[in-house]
């Protein structure tokens, strides 16, 4: 395995600094125990409501669900181990685990549902719009593309490879709209866009601001549906999250320019207005902006950071959507922090050299790590022969910066 031996190399073994107690999202109590319901409901109760008794050697920790055990995990540093043995776990609950209600989410451009496991655990549903070979159309604005669900598999993949670790668990499902959607729905605005095609196909539109009508209606075959399913981040009233506007956003006008794509000292700007005048909050926004560029990502409008931790802890990196889109095109526009700054995290570089040398290919590291997904294969070979090419464009620019 070739992951496997990139996640054993040194650069992937940095430590982070020690975790303390305030360096936590959530600070747990070692005694709270969770167990199933005897009554069979499935449900998830505390120790508080059920008295439980532990297997020898076992502690509180072993009874949390996947889902809690990595809410649990989340810290300043990182929103997951490099590491972390819960992570097959956790991927094959969000592939399996029994759907008990499906409700729209509400806000966003596009139709997204919000799913409920048995054990309370959550995750996000984006349902496939369109096929893995559909590039989108040279005269499509970035602002009115799809967003794809194979897209934000392979975002999770592709920013673990990079040791960011910034982007929440997901992973590929085929779901039965009539069963694990129509029937169980409790949202009476999705339930009234469900119909049976001409085709004999179970489909529906949902309401968005954009694609949620009958002729952008998702159609199961004939009610079999494939989309990205991703671990829910904890609830906002239990972790606050801050969003912040990219200094580097689009104009998102059919005409007008960003004032970054016109002032060539943008960058000098940017370093005098916090939080990017101290701290490494500049570098974790080049991080993103490398990640985005190796996917072809325009549509960066915004980030978030868990409130607890101020200014100095990750960036979340949400919403991949619009990835993956284009394979015979880059778009270097996307790589503006960088090449207007000159500055990259130097773990960041070393890694990326690597993954620009055999045996630590990043195509391949790529195809190795989706074809675990239950939807394999998630992206083309011209997908991850891009990778490549844009990798070496990524080096190229920090060689010109180095130069100057």
């Amino acid at each position: 395995s070739k992951l496997a031996a990139l996640f054993q190399h040194p650069l992937y073994n940095i430590p982070i600094p020690e975790v303390t107690e305030k360096d936590k999202l959530f600070v747990v109590n070692p005694m709270e125990k969770f167990s199933l319901h005897s009554s069979g409901s499935d449900e998830w109760v505390s120790s508080s409501k059920a008295e439980v008794f532990l297997p020898k050697g076992k502690t509180a920790y072993d009874t949390y669900p996947a889902w809690l055990k990595f809410h649990v995990g989340i810290n300043r540093y990182e929103l997951y181990p490099r590491q972390d043995p819960l992570m097959p776990t956790l991927l094959q609950d969000l592939a399996t685990q029994r759907i008990v209600s499906s409700v729209q989410k509400s806000g966003g451009t596009q139709l997204k549902l919000i799913m409920t496991f048995p054990n309370y655990g959550q995750a996000l549903f984006k349902p496939m719009k369109q096929t893995r070979d559909q590039e989108t159309p040279i005269d499509f604005f970035y602002f009115s593309d799809f967003e794809r669900h194979n897209a934000e598999i392979a975002a999770f993949h592709l920013d673990r490879i990079l040791d960011f670790r910034r982007i929440p668990p997901v992973s590929g499902r085929m779901v039965n709209i009539t069963q694990e959607i129509r029937d169980i729905t409790t949202d009476r605005k999705l339930a009234k866009t469900f119909f049976i095609s001409p085709a004999g196909n179970v489909c529906f539109y949902g309401e968005c601001s954009y694609y949620c009508s009958t002729e952008h209606a998702l159609c199961g075959k004939p009610d079999l549906l494939e989309g990205s399913m991703a671990a829910l981040l904890p609830d906002k009233t239990l972790a606050k999250r801050r969003s912040w506007r990219s200094p580097w956003r689009r104009s998102y006008h059919k005409s007008k320019k960003a004032e970054w794509e016109l002032n060539p000292n943008y960058c000098a700007q940017v370093r005098e207005t916090p939080p990017y005048d101290r701290g490494h909050r500049l570098l974790d926004l080049i991080d993103m902006a490398v990640l985005d560029f190796l996917m072809g990502n325009m549509d960066r409008h915004h980030y978030e950071t868990f409130e607890k931790f101020g200014n100095d802890t990750f960036l979340l990196h949400l919403d991949n959507g619009r990835g993956f889109g284009t394979h015979s095109r880059d778009e270097l526009s996307i790589l503006a922090p960088l090449w207007q700054c000159c500055s990259i995290k130097k773990s960041t570089y070393l890694r990326l050299k690597l993954l620009a040398t055999q045996p630590y290919l990043l195509s391949d590291l790529l195809r190795e790590a989706l074809a675990t997904d239950p939807l394999a294969p998630v992206l083309t070979e011209p997908h991850l022969q891009a990778l490549d090419r844009r990798l070496r464009k990524v080096l190229e620019v920090v060689g010109h910066c180095l130069d100057r």
